[in-house]
């Protein structure tokens, strides 16, 4: 089938193996009710650890602890995505630490991690 100019893609839904898929109206198998816990994947008991070991923080509240864990996840996801494309172009689906180095080198967004992995 050829493409038309101007179509906008249509995402096509991808089946993982061991999920169920819920219906329209209700909620997945085993998904309690929505909350920071299962919105964040990074467990965040580590990551109150981790902001309770500035010493300039003596508090941290829950929603900031998730905040954080949102963001780092988001973060990672980001430069992950764009070091694959790298991985890619060398015919790869691994990540290695070249691709990590050629996405901080290429976008601007990674400026400030340059010299980090060295």
């Amino acid at each position: 089938m050829a493409a038309v100019a101007g179509a906008v893609p249509v995402p096509v839904p991808v089946s993982v193996p061991g999920a169920e898929a819920a219906g329209p109206g209700e909620e997945a198998a085993g998904a309690g009710p929505p909350g920071p816990a299962r919105l964040a994947r990074l467990p965040l008991a580590r990551v109150k650890a981790l902001v309770k070991a500035d010493p300039d923080v003596s508090l941290a509240s829950q929603e900031a602890v998730f905040v954080l864990a949102r963001a780092t996840e988001l973060f990672v996801e980001t430069i992950a995505k764009d070091a694959y494309v790298y991985a890619q172009q060398g015919k790869r689906k691994t990540l290695q630490r070249k691709d990590l180095d050629n996405a901080i080198e290429a976008i601007d967004e990674f400026a400030f991690l340059e010299g980090t992995l060295d």
